[in-house]
């Protein structure tokens, strides 16, 4: 049976398991025209798809916090109305390398700066429940829990608490974020490359693979 080096795996969801590039645009677009902004292209998603919302939206938009908290409850409105589950669909080989690691013993998490409850329903529309031993994401409003750094403490947490070795982690995730948060936390990174990402956003990662088979043989050997 194979086995891995890494004693959990966290997982990004965004861009590195899902890609939901398609509604985001969607409700940006409406979102953004009804504050007055421009209409993002789809080029414009490399920055927004990572960071929270609630960042982004003054990063990108030039909002105040204040603006850009009201920007965010109506940009989950629509998300709401929508189904968390519209326009989405998984990367090619991920889930079965989620599966196979679960299979081989591994314990796994979500470290995701999307809100949680739209972490839970993409687990449970995608038939991945089974396989992670916990979920964790964002807060409601992207501000009490939102950094990445800080999401991952609370994923390793939630993991250790159902009885898992986190002494030896990883992350596995598509933006900075991923790679700077992993090393607030001394936990080594793996950047994906079928993300959203700059071309050297990666580069300070511990390794980058450009697709699933190459992070297969990482995880498992």
């Amino acid at each position: 049976m194979p086995a891995s080096p890494y004693s959990c795996v966290l997982w990004d969801v965004d861009g590195t398991i899902i890609d939901a590039s398609v509604g985001i645009l969607r409700r940006l677009n409406v979102a953004l025209t009804h504050f007055g902004q421009p209409a993002p292209t789809r080029a414009d998603l490399i920055h927004w798809i990572g960071p929270p919302m609630f960042q982004s939206f003054q990063d990108q938009a030039g909002m105040t916090p204040e603006e850009a908290a009201e920007a965010v409850r109506f940009y989950r409105t629509l998300g709401k109305a929508d189904g968390y589950t519209t326009d989405v669909s998984t990367y090619p080989g991920v889930p079965e390398i989620i599966r196979d690691l679960h299979a081989a013993g591994v314990p796994q998490a979500t470290a995701s700066s999307k809100p949680e409850l739209q972490v839970d329903a993409l687990v449970d529309h995608f038939e991945l429940r089974p396989y992670f031993l916990a979920t964790a994401g964002a807060t409601p409003d992207e501000s009490t829990l939102a950094s990445k750094a800080d999401i991952i403490v609370e994923a390793l947490r939630r993991l250790r608490e159902r009885g898992a070795d986190t002494s030896r982690p990883v992350l596995i995730g598509d933006r900075h974020h991923d790679v700077d948060g992993g090393r607030a936390n001394g936990i080594p990174v793996v950047f994906v490359d079928w993300g959203f990402s700059d071309a050297h956003e990666g580069d300070a990662a511990a390794y980058r693979v450009s697709s699933p088979d190459a992070l297969r043989a990482l995880l498992l050997n």
